[in-house]
């Protein structure tokens, strides 16, 4: 077998992979909250819905058992498959309870599946790390982000429309079904190996902290909470934007939900293919500018009422830079992880984005409340500027010398 077939499998394999993490996730993060309501749960109720996204925020706290107990590639694969088979478990069980009658367990289960989806995530990426080179971490990022894409796009839009056809009992299964068997290449493929063979010291709890102790380490962590920042809020705040010019949910769901998700699942692709062709260190400011034409864009937009084609043009915009701007991120974070802790400081990086953008998405609905959109629009671009000037100052001639100082750890 050539090595570029071997390499788009191994690429293949990390894509079910991912996709698998956010599929259930995303469905349910969209099904749950319009089934509460309809049985009248209160919009505090809703709310607290929240809550089981906790095990993705608080993942750094076991991810370094997860490396402590991973010497070689088969150990993270038994951590990876474990772990989906716990996910896929407790989602098949859901599906046999009453939504109203047992919301509790419901709840609780979802939690036990996500937790188990958080660590297959922390093995995954660790595996990630050491399993492909330098010149390839940009395409296995691809896939993270593709996955991600694949998975809203999937689970909060196609299946949205099938469960309204065939309800809680058949669809769920079929989550459980796929979580299960998107496991099945990883379990024979045999091509999945290191690419370094060097002795690998333990991790332990306190790397958790030691990671912040590293050299450098605290520009990066800047510009983690910088680089999304300038574009989450936007985000954030699209759908109440389109309901506030008056587009209905079909609209927004066809609009924003596919064909925005579908624009950030090619642009990743677009984006990983362009971060191995320039390098981090081009792309960083390259997709930068990228994310202040965005944030301008609707800047621009919201002095006036725009019609459908410049809301879409916006929509894409949006979505192809996030795509885009997810490979810089997750490649940079690749490169800043040390031996033997690859699991613990790559999700501590991503950690790091989620705080990041959940604070946006809180903050732009204070802004927007007081100041409009069109303040929240200028208050994301002025950041978007902020962001890029930090990059072209902080991330000199160095940067790239840096990256590999890090990834030869």
């Amino acid at each position: 077998m050539g090595l570029n077939k071997i390499k788009t499998i191994n690429l293949g394999t990390f894509f079910l992979l991912y996709i698998s993490q956010n599929l259930p996730m995303s469905f349910f993060a969209t099904v749950i909250p319009v089934m509460m309501r309809q049985e009248n749960f209160s919009l505090s109720a809703i709310g607290m819905l929240q809550l089981i996204k906790l095990p993705w925020i608080l993942k750094f706290l076991w991810s370094p058992i997860v490396d402590k107990h991973s010497r070689t590639a088969s150990d993270y694969k038994r951590w990876i498959v474990s772990s989906e088979v716990v996910y896929a478990f407790f989602i098949m069980c859901v599906a046999f309870m009453d939504f109203k009658a047992d919301f509790i367990n419901i709840m609780i289960f979802l939690i036990i599946s996500f937790m188990a989806s958080a660590t297959q995530d922390i093995a995954t990426d660790a595996l990630a790390v050491l399993s492909f080179s330098k010149n390839d971490k940009s395409m296995i990022n691809s896939m993270q982000s593709m996955g991600s894409f694949g998975g809203s796009l999937i689970g909060g839009g196609v299946l949205l429309v099938l469960f309204k056809i065939f309800g809680w009992s058949k669809i769920i299964p079929l989550l459980g079904l796929f979580v299960f068997v998107s496991i099945i290449p990883l379990m024979t493929n045999r091509n999945i190996n290191f690419c370094k063979t060097e002795e690998r010291p333990a991790a332990k709890k306190k790397d958790i902290f030691l990671f912040f102790s590293q050299k450098g380490i605290m520009k990066q962590i800047v510009f983690l909470l910088l680089y999304y920042a300038g574009i989450v809020g936007t985000l954030s705040m699209l759908r109440p934007y389109m309901v506030d010019l008056g587009y209905d949910m079909h609209d927004i769901g066809v609009m924003s939900g596919m064909i925005g998700t579908f624009t950030g699942f090619v642009s990743s692709f677009i984006g990983g293919m362009t971060v191995k062709r320039l390098g981090v260190h081009k792309c960083r400011p390259l997709f930068a500018v990228l994310i202040c034409i965005t944030t301008l864009y609707f800047l621009a937009i919201s002095c006036t009422v725009p019609n459908k084609a410049m809301l879409v043009a916006g929509i894409m915009l949006l979505w192809g830079s996030y795509g885009m701007a997810t490979i810089v991120v997750y490649t940079s974070a690749m490169n800043m992880v040390r031996n033997g802790r690859e699991g613990t400081d790559f999700t501590m990086q991503t950690v790091v984005t989620h705080v990041s953008g959940i604070a946006m998405a809180i903050c732009s609905g204070k802004i927007a409340d007081i100041m409009r959109y069109r303040g929240l629009f200028a208050f994301e671009f002025a950041i978007s500027v902020v962001s890029l000037i930090y990059i072209l100052i902080v991330f000199g001639k160095k940067d790239k010398k840096q990256q590999i100082i890090y990834s030869n750890h």
